[in-house]
């Protein structure tokens, strides 16, 4: 049985492999960008690439920052990639005086200079306890900033890359990855149909 999951548009992501890797999972993803539909919805993913205050500056615009915030809040099944994860913090040293949501208490910040950034390519995932969806695996990362200390009240997987930092994120069916997990070969695939499914057939 297929199940509808939305994908924002956050003019910020290269959502045709968002959209792919979801669909290899059975899922049937929809582009969207209209609060209302956010709100109704039973799976949303939150995607990125770039700038987080170009990423702000969209979602305030269309009026999805506080629609957002309010799912995760209630713990509804969302999935933040990339950029999607930083957008949660509260900041980035990326983008100053730039508020980010706030619903992760920590900040973003950049790799150090002794490491060649941005960091792309393959890296460890190694899910500490407490991880409901995560696996220990190699995921693939294009990013050059971080999250390095873990939040309260998240179950936290960790990656190394110049110094540890955090992978990946999970509160109940809360899910934010660092990682591109539809990029990630099978163990990324695995990872999102065990997300879409939660225990029900996606």
């Amino acid at each position: 049985m297929s199940r509808q999951v939305l994908v924002v548009q956050t003019g910020t992501a290269n959502t045709a492999s968002v959209l792919a890797g979801l669909r290899r999972t059975g899922a049937d993803p929809v582009l969207v960008e209209d609060p209302s539909d956010l709100l109704k919805a039973d799976r949303v993913v939150l995607p990125g690439v770039g700038a987080l205050a170009a990423a702000m500056d969209r979602l305030e615009a269309s009026g999805l920052t506080g629609v957002l915030k309010e799912r995760i809040a209630e713990g509804r099944p969302t999935l933040a990639i990339c950029l999607g994860l930083q957008l949660l913090c509260n900041g980035s040293e990326e983008s100053p005086g730039t508020p980010g949501f706030g619903v992760v208490d920590g900040n973003i910040g950049a790799f150090s200079d002794r490491v060649n950034v941005p960091q792309m390519g393959w890296n460890q995932v190694i899910p500490a306890a407490g991880c409901r969806y995560l696996r220990d695996g190699h995921a693939y990362f294009a990013n050059s900033y971080r999250l390095s200390e873990a939040p309260a009240d998240w179950a936290v997987a960790w990656s190394d890359y110049g110094g540890r930092f955090v992978a990946a994120l999970e509160q109940g069916d809360v899910l934010a990855c660092q990682f591109h997990p539809e990029l990630s070969g099978a163990w990324g695939a695995d990872l999102l149909d065990r997300w879409c499914r939660g225990g029900a057939a996606c």
